[in-house]
Parts: structure tokens; C-alpha cells; sequence
């Protein structure tokens, strides 16, 4: 039975070596396996600023059709006035309130009166005022300023899923006043291509042709000189720098990327050409079946950032799924599929300013960061020995342990590596000796008592276990919280904090006690040196 129980502890101790062995070979070299952030490496500011008031310009648009549909169902005529006169220059800039203003000219005094009314009644974010047949509407201030921060919050979710999807994992993203955005891309190997995939809008649109010509002027001589309008004219795809046709399409649609389910890179086999599958949430694949139920056999033109990049013959009744085909490669199909996925912009964004941050300073920072771990091991190790003999070294061993199994995380996680996180592992150097010095304090207690070395060591593991366990689990939750609601260096602390925490938990409470096991199981131990 003793020779069992020594190689059940044998076997013990044997894992955990084998596991921190693995652990050691996963995360060296650490400047390959390990992602640090900017302040360690350097890299690429930029800073964006959100066009909001096309953001408020573009509800208005919806906002209009929604009108003139109440409008209808009320038996009201309609407003005299096109959408193009609406959104040209009926649209004037509101100095006093930052916004804009749509106005609706009527036919009458009464029919403008009982619109205004219709209006308020349906519509409660807006304010309606009237001078004769003519009535503006604008959003309240406060419906105002939700629409663009809205704007600002979604576009920093864009951007986060198109950085991430670039394996730039953990970019700190964050809002800087009402309109800017500021973006961190740490070491990345082409920032170029970063901010195109950032700056691009990705506006899908699906739209109904009604002519089509090699130039803009065989549309117009079509429609005798002047587009109708409530249509536009729209470029095909480019061929040697010129449109290869241009397209007489609405002006507006409601059916838009936005309704999308997912999009999907796939190289059709058949057709030896690449395409992207898009699928449609519930309420677009409901359009997109009105649509192309009601127009079999016309062409339905793709629109993406304002160019038709392919305008299929509607076969048929289409309800949930499609694809887009056209000069795709590889990586362009995939990165089409990329932007679809990740939306468009709810409003423009511009490039407002690009820094530089080179590696000196990231250099500095690492070999003073590794500088004062490697003093607080030191230190640890010091009073370890000192005050815990050769329970002391032990401890030690399970701090370096946990600092490997720390990094691993890291590693394992894809989270990045910080210069506050370098202080949330020094931090835990400390704390992690703590669960030692719990754990032999309770040991020592046992032996004043009279009890056998394996009796106090299997008592003060099994004493200090419950202690261990709740000052951890408290501070854990304060490093998770840390990390819900901070952003940027607040979380690369609380992250390695967090895994420190649970390195602590294995190496105090399993691998030092291993270690004991395996010492007093293996060899004749007649006085503990602790």
C-alpha cells in the first residue's frame, strides 16, 4: 500500500513538472508567442471622427418614408414636393440646434394643418412647425444627441470586429469626446492595410434597374435630359480606370447590408470563380421575397460603397439566401464577406491624425518591467529562505510556477501584454507568497501542537485551503469587474491579475503540496525545515 501511495504522489509531482515543461515551450520565445501592447512595442495611433450629422441625416431619410406611409394610411396627400427636392435644397443647417430640418411642402393650409397633427401624434422624437402649406421637421435635442451618440457607440463596434477579424486581438478602441474615436494598432505587420479595412463604409444596397447604359449620357438621352427624381445614376464596376456600365437605379432603399445574417467567402467549383453566400435575417429575407417575387426577370443591381459591383437577373422568388459573384480573388472575396459581416458605418468616418510610436520606448519599458520582477523575485526569494529554511526555496519554486503559468495564459488567450499588466505580475508576486506563508504559518502551528510532520502539513494545506480560497476569489472579482467596465491598460491589469489569481489557486493549494507529498512519501524526514 505505501509503495502505491508513493507512486500515486510520484505521479503527482510528475504532472505538474510535465505541465509547467509544456507551458515553458509554448510561450518561448516569448516576443513570438506573446502580444504586447503599444506602450511596449510601438505602433500606430489613430484618431477618427464620426461624421454624426449624417447619421441624423440619414434617420431623416427614414424618417420621411415613414411619413409619407402615415401619411397614406391616414388619407392625407402626400407632401407636393419629390425626395430630391426634399433632400436638396429643402435641407438647410439649423445653426441654433446643430441638426437639420425636412421640410414638406402641401397642396393646402388644411392638408399641411392635419399632417402636422398626424405627425406629432405618430412621431414623438420630433418637433413639427408650420408656415402656411409648408411644415419643418426636426428631431427633439435630446432624440438628436442619442442618434449620434449611437452613431459614435456602433461604429466603435464595427471597427472593433473588422480589427479583430485582422488578428489584431485586444486593440484598445475607445471614444474621445462626442465625435472621435481613437484607435491603438500595437506592433502590426501592415498598418496600411489596417486602415483601409478600418476606413472602409462596406454600404451594401440592393436596388432595382431601370436602365442601363455604357455612359452617363445614353441614360440621359433615354430619359430625355434630366433622371427622374427620385433615381440616380450609379457606376459599374472599373475595367483599364473606366465604369464598365452605369446603372439607373432608386435613390433609396430600404433593403441594405443591415438585414444581413452572415456572409461567407466560398470559391464555387462550378463557376471556377470566388463569390461571397450572404443569408438574410427574418426581416430582410421578407423584402428581399417582396422584391423579387414582384420583378422576376429584371436585373437587381449590388451596390456596395456607391458602385454596382454586379447586376444579376432576378430568376425567381429569393426569401432567405444569395451570393455575390463578380472579379473576386481569394483575399478580396474574403475581405468583402469580412465588411459585410461586420456592417457598415452608421455614420462617415475621416482620418483625423496618424502617430507613429516607435520601440525605444517600448524597449525601456520591458527591461525595467522585467528589471522589477526579477528584483521582487529576488527579494521573495530572500525572505523565503531566510525565514522558511528549505520550505522557503520551495515556495519559490512555486512562484516562478506561477509566473510561467501566468505568460501561458497570456499565450493561450491571445490577450495582449501591457506595461500596467507587467505591474499586475509584480503585483501577484506578492500576493502569490501570501498562500505560502499562509499555509506553513499553519504548518508551524500544527508542529508546536506535537502532531507528525505529514499530520501538520496535511492539516495546514486543509486549514489554509478555505483562506486561500476566499482572498482570491474576493480579489478576483474585483479584477473582472476592472476588466467589464475599464478599457485599454485598466484591463491588460486586470487580466494578468485575474491569471495570476488562478496560477496562485494551482501552484499554493496543488503543486506545492505536491511537492511535500512527494518529499515526505519518498524520504525519511525526521525534522521539517520550515
Amino acid at each position: 500500500m505505501a509503495t502505491n501511495a508513493q507512486k500515486i504522489v510520484s505521479s503527482s509531482l510528475f504532472f505538474w513538472l510535465m505541465l509547467a515543461g509544456l507551458c515553458a515551450y509554448f510561450i518561448f520565445p516569448l516576443r513570438e508567442k506573446l502580444r504586447f501592447g503599444i506602450d511596449l512595442v510601438g505602433g500606430t495611433y489613430i484618431t477618427l471622427e464620426v461624421q454624426t450629422e449624417k447619421a441624423v441625416e440619414s434617420r431623416l431619410v427614414h424618417l420621411l418614408q415613414t411619413i409619407k406611409r402615415q401619411l397614406k394610411n391616414a388619407g392625407i396627400p402626400k407632401p407636393a414636393s419629390s425626395i430630391d427636392e426634399v433632400f436638396g435644397e429643402s435641407i438647410e443647417g439649423r445653426q441654433v440646434v446643430d441638426s437639420y430640418n425636412l421640410r414638406l411642402v402641401f397642396e393646402d393650409i388644411a392638408a399641411a394643418q392635419n399632417a402636422a397633427t398626424l405627425i406629432r401624434e405618430q412621431n414623438r422624437t420630433v418637433e413639427v412647425s408650420g408656415d402656411g402649406t409648408t411644415l419643418t421637421v426636426a428631431f427633439k435635442k435630446a432624440e438628436e444627441q442619442r442618434i449620434k451618440r449611437d452613431a459614435v457607440e456602433r461604429n466603435i463596434e464595427v471597427i472593433r470586429t473588422r480589427i479583430d477579424k485582422l488578428g489584431v486581438s485586444e486593440t484598445p478602441i475607445s471614444q474621445q469626446g462626442e465625435r472621435n474615436i481613437i484607435v491603438e494598432l500595437p506592433d502590426v505587420s501592415d498598418p496600411q492595410r489596417a486602415k483601409a479595412m478600418i476606413g472602409k463604409a462596406a454600404v451594401l444596397e440592393f436596388k432595382l434597374v431601370h436602365g442601363m447604359g455604357r455612359s452617363e449620357d445614353d441614360l440621359l438621352y433615354e430619359f430625355d435630359g434630366e433622371i427622374p427624381g427620385d433615381m440616380e445614376v450609379v457606376p459599374g464596376r472599373l475595367y483599364d480606370g473606366e465604369p464598365s456600365a452605369y446603372y439607373l437605379v432608386p435613390r433609396f432603399t430600404d433593403l441594405t447590408g443591415d438585414l444581413l445574417a452572415s456572409a461567407k467567402a466560398n470559391y464555387n467549383n462550378d463557376k471556377r470563380q470566388w463569390e461571397v453566400n450572404f443569408s438574410w435575417n427574418a426581416e430582410g429575407g421578407d423584402k428581399f421575397y417582396d422584391l423579387t417575387s414582384k420583378n422576376t426577370r429584371k436585373n437587381l443591381a449590388v451596390v456596395l460603397d456607391g458602385t454596382v459591383i454586379t447586376a444579376p437577373e432576378i430568376s425567381g422568388p429569393i426569401r432567405t439566401t444569395g451570393s455575390i459573384s463578380g472579379s473576386f480573388d481569394g483575399p478580396g472575396a474574403k475581405e468583402l464577406a469580412l465588411l459585410l459581416k461586420s456592417g457598415s458605418f452608421v455614420a462617415p468616418i475621416t482620418f483625423e491624425e496618424e502617430r507613429q510610436v516607435g520601440p525605444s520606448l517600448g524597449e525601456v519599458s520591458i527591461q525595467r518591467g522585467l528589471l522589477s520582477c526579477l528584483v521582487g523575485l529576488g527579494l521573495v526569494f530572500l525572505f523565503s529562505l531566510f525565514y522558511y529554511k528549505l520550505s522557503g526555496l520551495f515556495a519559490f519554486f512555486a512562484l516562478v510556477y506561477n509566473l510561467v503559468l501566468i505568460l501561458f495564459g497570456l499565450s493561450y488567450l491571445g490577450a495582449t501584454l501591457t506595461l500596467p499588466g507587467i505591474a499586475g505580475m509584480v503585483l501577484t508576486i506578492g500576493m502569490a507568497i501570501d498562500a505560502s506563508v499562509l499555509i506553513y504559518e499553519r504548518i508551524k502551528e500544527e508542529l508546536a501542537k506535537g502532531e507528525s510532520i505529514k499530520a501538520a502539513v496535511n492539516a495546514g494545506f486543509s486549514n489554509a485551503q478555505w483562506v486561500i480560497l476566499d482572498g482570491n476569489i474576493t480579489t478576483f472579482i474585483v479584477g473582472f469587474v476592472l476588466y467589464k467596465f475599464g478599457t485599454g491598460p485598466i484591463q491588460g491589469f486586470a487580466v494578468t491579475m485575474m491569471l495570476g489569481i488562478v496560477a496562485t489557486l494551482i501552484t499554493g493549494l496543488f503543486f506545492l503540496r505536491s511537492i511535500f507529498s512527494f518529499i515526505l512519501s519518498n524520504f525519511n524526514v525526521q525534522k521539517l525545515s520550515i
